[in-house]
């Protein structure tokens, strides 16, 4: 169904916006609120541009960019407070990409928990 990654959502330090795509606006409003807190707190932190994208498999990743004039940002706080993220929202991720693959890729919910039984 889907070639490219699909994002989800995202913030930036320079326009100091958030994004979600509506795509997932079927999400709880507190998931809503819990990715944008994350995000935007995110790039006050470390600064640039944060994206969280879905790709082909369904796997959440964080991409990260800055400009070359951006010396504010961290690019060794940024590998950092991803790592950080990723282990106190593990929960919180691991949902979001079940409900990619059920929801988006039509898998069904005994494969998908096979898929992340598999990553652990």
């Amino acid at each position: 169904m889907y070639q490219e990654n699909v994002v989800l959502c995202g913030a930036s330090a320079y326009e100091q916006k958030y994004y979600f795509n509506q795509d997932f606006a079927s999400l709880p409003e507190t998931i809503k609120q819990e990715l944008q807190v994350m995000c935007v707190l995110y790039t006050e932190d470390v600064g640039g541009i944060l994206t969280l994208e879905f790709d082909e498999n369904g796997n959440l990743q964080f991409k990260t960019e800055a400009t070359d004039s951006d010396f504010r940002y961290d690019e060794i706080g940024s590998v950092l407070k991803i790592k950080q993220l990723q282990s106190e929202k593990r929960e919180l991720l691991e949902s979001l990409e079940m409900y990619y693959r059920v929801f988006f890729l039509g898998e069904d919910m005994e494969e998908s928990v096979e898929h992340v039984d598999n990553e652990e």
